[in-house]
């Protein structure tokens, strides 16, 4: 998909996948006209996961350090991480730098695509494109080999961290969680919005089921408001 750059803050308004795989998805907007990209910058990227919740302020904020220092620029993290968090970052010192940042939010971008064509499939009820099958899965088992088998609860389960993943942090958890949505997806309740210049997906939590936009606020309302000026204009009643 070709798509716009463009600066965007994120809003706890732009959450509304129902799901973190299904958010990311959504840092395209417009993907029924021109699709604008809201991920500019790794800076950004981070932004966004820190809205969501799903990743502790310590590693994004160790992340942020990471993107900015050079080859050589791990130590800046010493003084918050103490001598073993400097240990283990230290051996992330040649992937650090505003260059291994844009190179991992290009992983991102690659991982994020890969799984809208694939889900977008699923929820149209069209076969799996064999192409984002299987860069679904590289990206799966390139997160898969950072990752370390835990048991949190009396759960096992695959965890990666900043020590394992470096700048893929983030990267690597989608990654391990869109198995698990894809696995699991509640296809009768996950649409595509209709709204004009949106085509966000989201999952359906409402009680009913009858949830037809992403946001009622944006989209919704929008819809009603060019159906109120249709039925003006028809009427006679409306500016011509």
């Amino acid at each position: 998909m070709a798509a716009t750059i463009t600066p965007h803050t994120f809003r706890p308004r732009d959450l509304v996948g129902g799901h973190l795989v299904i958010d990311l998805l959504n840092t395209v907007t417009a993907r029924d006209a021109e699709p604008l990209d809201w991920l500019d910058g790794y800076p950004r990227l981070l932004e966004w996961a820190a809205l969501t919740g799903h990743f502790a302020p310590e590693d994004l904020a160790t992340l942020g350090r990471l993107a900015e220092s050079g080859p050589t620029g791990a130590s800046a993290t010493s003084g918050a991480s103490g001598a073993s968090g400097a240990s283990a970052i230290s051996g992330l010192a040649s992937a650090s730098g505003p260059a291994a940042a844009e190179q991992a939010l290009a992983r991102v971008r690659e991982l994020r695509e890969a799984l809208h064509d694939l889900i977008a499939a699923l929820v149209h009820g069209e076969a799996a494109p064999e192409e984002a099958v299987e860069r679904v899965g590289s990206h799966w088992k390139s997160a898969a080999a950072a990752a370390r088998l835990t048991v949190h609860e009396g759960t096992p389960g695959l965890r990666v961290t900043v020590e394992t993943s470096g700048l893929d942090r983030l990267h690597d958890e989608i990654a391990l969680q869109a198995l698990d949505l894809v696995r699991a997806l509640p296809r009768e309740r996950t649409r595509v919005c209709p709204g004009q210049r949106c085509g966000w997906l989201f999952i359906d939590g409402s009680r009913a089921g009858r949830r037809r936009w992403c946001d009622m606020g944006t989209c919704g309302n929008a819809a009603k408001g060019r159906t109120h000026y249709q039925r003006k204009r028809a009427a006679g009643t409306g500016p011509t």
